[in-house]
């Protein structure tokens, strides 16, 4: 394993392939998977590879850092844990096992509400404050009782995902039959049998579900009811008041993900968001979007220094990281690279991703004359790369 881990992964791609191995095709499909025709989820990565980096020579770069800050909290470096659902299927207990790698190395992690692991499981097995995710739910009160866990778990930010009222298709999900735990069909049975790593480990732990849900919801004990009552609760009546109303009751850093739109972002900013994440959902909702890189410049230059604006969507590298902050946002998140690693080597994979992000910031800093990651900006990148989301 060692062998493995210093000497053959040495980028994102490498921990794809070998998660591909490892995972059960419906949870590695569920990861890398987008909406429809996948459109937007390749525009994703495509814009972010085609904008281009300047070089400069004759500076002095023997000292680097990439040490920074998000939503008040001292960090490594300006990249965060996406909320990902199903980490726990991708490994046993992925979200402890994300949350620790993440307190490690010193960046955020942040809690899906459709994880398998709960608030308090994750809370029990860290000692940094996380964020939580939340989605707008039609049960209000499970959504208040879901905030009170968050704030007794020391929570330190609430994320409001927005850009769910429904679903988006991913055909992958409905030909696997996407469910947690897996139903055991011919097909799954199949699938697993010939991951035996998977299976060992998913026999050592108790978290097979979505154990924020089951358990807190009247009615909900099994797959069947679980995926009913989640299809029954995307709120497609929501509006700004709903968002004043979490505001009231959430007295801590309030984030919303899910902003593409410049007068979108000055609403968030309005009803008392600190912090915006430019996100179209990794291409997952929908499809036929313009990338999250094309939206960010015009959701920075509506908002300004008003509150952070945080990015996600198409990023597999450092590199792709620090074009997102040459564009304006102040810090990123990843969620594919981080369920790579976590698929590929647990705890220790999600751990080499980060190593391969700093690292390759850290050479591509090097290499364009910078020495300090907030002293970022446009000028690190070719004019094609300044102005070609410039519009």
């Amino acid at each position: 394993m060692n062998r493995l881990h210093h000497g053959n992964i040495t980028c994102i791609e490498d921990l794809r392939k070998l998660a591909k191995k490892r995972v059960p095709k419906m949870f590695y499909d569920y990861v890398d998977s987008g909406a429809w025709t996948e459109t937007t989820y390749r525009a994703n990565s495509d814009d972010l590879a085609n904008i281009r980096f300047k070089q400069r020579i004759g500076r002095n770069v023997e000292t680097r850092t990439q040490r920074s800050s998000l939503l008040g909290e001292e960090v490594t470096m300006p990249v965060g844990l996406a909320p990902t659902g199903l980490a726990g299927m991708q490994y046993p207990d992925g979200e402890i096992l994300a949350a620790r790698a993440a307190e490690r190395f010193g960046i955020p992690f942040t809690l899906s509400t459709m994880s398998v692991c709960s608030i308090e499981d994750v809370a029990e097995h860290t000692s940094r404050p996380f964020w939580f995710q939340l989605y707008l739910m039609k049960d209000r009160s499970f959504m208040e009782q879901l905030i009170s866990r968050a704030r007794q778990a020391k929570c330190s930010a609430l994320m409001l995902t927005l850009d769910l009222p429904v679903q988006g298709q991913r055909h992958k999900d409905i030909k696997n039959g996407l469910s947690a735990p897996p139903k055991p069909t011919i097909q799954n049975i199949a699938s697993i049998a010939i991951r035996p790593r998977w299976c060992l480990n998913m026999l050592r732990t108790k978290r097979h579900s979505f154990r924020n849900i089951v358990g807190h919801v009247a009615g909900v004990s099994d797959t069947t009811s679980m995926a009913r009552w989640v299809d029954e609760q995307f709120d497609q009546r929501m509006s700004w008041d709903d968002i004043k109303w979490i505001r009231q009751i959430w007295d801590g850093k309030l984030v919303l993900k899910g902003i593409m739109d410049p007068d979108d972002a000055q609403m968030a900013v309005e009803y008392g968001a600190d912090a915006l994440v430019v996100s179209n959902h990794g291409g997952r909702q929908l499809d036929g979007a313009i990338s999250s890189i094309a939206a960010l410049p015009r959701v920075v230059r509506a908002v300004g220094k008003q509150a952070e604006i945080l990015f996600d969507s198409g990023i597999q590298s450092g590199q792709d990281v620090l074009k997102a902050l040459a564009l304006g946002a102040k810090g990123t998140l990843i969620g594919r690279p981080f369920l790579y690693g976590l698929g590929a080597m647990g705890e220790a994979g999600v751990a080499r991703c980060l190593e391969i992000i700093h690292k390759e910031m850290d050479l591509t800093m090097a290499l364009c004359g910078l020495n300090d990651i907030q002293n970022i900006d446009r000028d690190i990148l070719e004019s094609q790369g300044r102005s070609m989301f410039a519009s």
